[in-house]
């Protein structure tokens, strides 16, 4: 059984300053997929991970302190890919994959659109780039475990006002659409496949008190694709862990 962990830092460093490494310690996953680590290669410290028992990669951003995906994993990965081989998005540092045997996971860190229509338009040029670089990959690695910070919540059950957020970035009706073609690709929202209960947040502002009212939204997903499917033992969202505005989701799979 290998227990899969999925976390937006918000800043690697920030979050190990709040007791990280201690959590994981705790949780002890097998593997962990980071978001917004914020930090450059020099600047993160591999040493401490290693003495966790963790084989660790980094896929950083070109501009400092922005950006950036981590993979921690106990057992060694045959293979490393860093990045899509697509440079506007590989100088952001948003895809990073490790293989083991047939079965490869990814830790993913979607655009924001919320700081503005520019981005926004990037945003969605991304979806579709990304949904048709997942295609091409199914053809040769159909085994994907897709870990990461998606920032678009699916449907009106996964944000605490979906009425007042109708038009906002991460809410929007084309975002909610892409996500579900997404999944008719052929993959499955682990969480949502074990629990459909509602208030299940991943995501809080910082504004207004959010998270002690639990006035959220769930932006961070683990997709599974369909041939792995039978894998899936349990999935959780940890919304006790508080090194960021995010929380983890954790997700135990038979491989």
């Amino acid at each position: 059984m290998r227990k899969i962990v999925t976390y937006n830092v918000n800043g690697i460093r920030a979050a190990l300053s709040k007791g990280l490494l201690e959590w994981i310690h705790n949780v002890n996953p097998d593997i962990v997929c980071f978001q917004e680590t914020k930090a450059q290669p020099d600047q993160i410290p591999v040493l401490e991970f290693e003495a966790a028992g963790y084989h660790n990669y980094w896929f950083s951003a070109k501009k400092k302190g922005y950006s950036g995906v981590g993979i921690l994993t106990k057992h060694k990965p045959d293979n490393i890919i860093y990045g899509m081989n697509i440079q506007k998005y590989d100088d952001e540092g948003r895809m990073l994959r490790v293989d083991f045997g047939d079965i490869s996971v990814i830790s993913v860190y979607h655009p924001s659109g919320s700081s503005g229509d520019e981005r926004q338009a990037f945003k969605m040029i991304w979806l579709e780039d990304f949904l048709e670089w997942v295609s091409e990959l199914k053809k040769t690695r159909p085994n994907l475990v897709i870990c990461g910070d998606y920032n678009i919540c699916h449907k009106p059950l996964d944000i605490h006002d979906p009425i007042r957020n109708a038009t906002s970035s991460g809410f929007l009706p084309e975002e909610r659409e892409w996500l579900s073609k997404f999944i008719d690709s052929g993959f499955i929202d682990s969480f949502r496949e074990f629990n459909q209960e509602p208030h299940q947040y991943t995501w809080w502002s910082f504004r207004a008190n959010a998270r002690a009212k639990n006035l959220g939204w769930r932006i961070d997903y683990q997709m599974v694709s369909e041939p792995i499917k039978h894998l899936m033992k349990r999935a959780v969202i940890l919304p006790e862990a508080k090194h960021s505005d995010h929380c983890p989701t954790l997700l135990e799979m038979d491989f």
